[in-house]
């Protein structure tokens, strides 16, 4: 049976899936990744606004989506030789489930893909502040190097005499990519606030364009057909709109238990289940 929390696949998956199903294909091994979810007060009239990047239509995963900044751990995030603040990587490896090597490339891979695609480093000079402004050229050719990765975020940091700000990152959520994927992911999401002073751009790269929305806006505008939302994105905005302001989205407490969509034919048809509990708004 068919209910609300399930998403009919495109037909090109309906073979997969069975293939899938029935042991006669190998579902792609996930890679770890990080995502990060910039939350900024709406202005005068109360509430919170969330950052979406569009992905560019010719990237070879989720072409032309709306989603938060975030990408694949590199090798380099486990760097252990620079300066950090807050939570220590043992510490984050209990909240997110892993060995401390692993937390640390994560929470590295989160600061390093929001200064990528949003321009916004979560890095100040001293274990309390964060940097002020990156929109000068020097910091766009520092961006620039870590987008082609001839500079590591480690490198970065240690070059500017900056200390990573891990504690200005809130864990929320831990999703794994369907198994009928080709290209699969085991994404942990955060939420982090805008610092004071900094302020994002269109950085282009992955994204064609950028936009500052209310979780419930972005909502109306998936439901609308305005944009694309994947399920985690959709679940995800549905979650912040449930709370007032972004101090409050922020503080919340939260479980990084994996969430993994289901997979299944019926019908013929190839369909995708949201796990129980979730509120999928679209």
């Amino acid at each position: 049976m068919v209910t609300r929390s399930d998403i009919r696949l495109a037909d090109r998956f309906t073979q997969r899936v069975r293939d899938i199903l029935a042991g006669n294909m190998e579902p792609a091994a996930p890679r770890d990744a990080s995502t990060v979810a910039l939350l900024r007060p709406a202005g005068s009239g109360g509430g919170f606004d969330v950052y979406l990047l569009r992905r560019r239509r010719s990237m070879a995963f989720a072409p032309g989506v709306h989603a938060f900044p975030g990408g694949s751990v590199d090798p380099r995030d486990a760097d252990a030789d620079l300066a950090w603040s807050g939570p220590d990587a043992a510490t984050w490896g209990q909240v997110l489930n892993g060995p401390p090597e692993l937390a640390r490339a994560l929470i590295c891979a989160a600061v390093r893909e929001t200064f990528e695609e949003s321009g916004v480093l979560l890095a100040g000079p001293l274990p309390d502040t964060v940097v002020a402004d990156t929109r000068g050229d020097d910091w766009e050719w520092d961006r620039r190097a870590l987008v082609d990765r001839s500079l590591s975020l480690a490198a970065l940091l240690r070059r500017r005499g900056l200390v990573l700000r891990s504690d200005l990152l809130s864990p929320w959520a831990r999703w794994i990519t369907p198994e009928m994927e080709s290209r699969r992911f085991d994404t942990r999401f955060f939420a982090a606030a805008l610092p004071a002073g900094q302020r994002t751009r269109d950085v282009g790269g992955e994204a064609d364009e950028v936009v500052w929305l209310p979780p419930a806006a972005a909502i109306a505008a998936a439901r609308r057909g305005e944009m694309l939302l994947m399920p985690p994105t959709a679940v995800t905005l549905a979650e912040f709109a449930r709370h007032q302001t972004a101090a409050g989205a922020l503080a919340a407490r939260r479980d990084m238990v994996p969430r993994q969509p289901g997979i299944s034919v019926i019908g013929g048809a190839a369909w995708l289940t949201i796990p129980d509990g979730l509120d999928y708004p679209l």
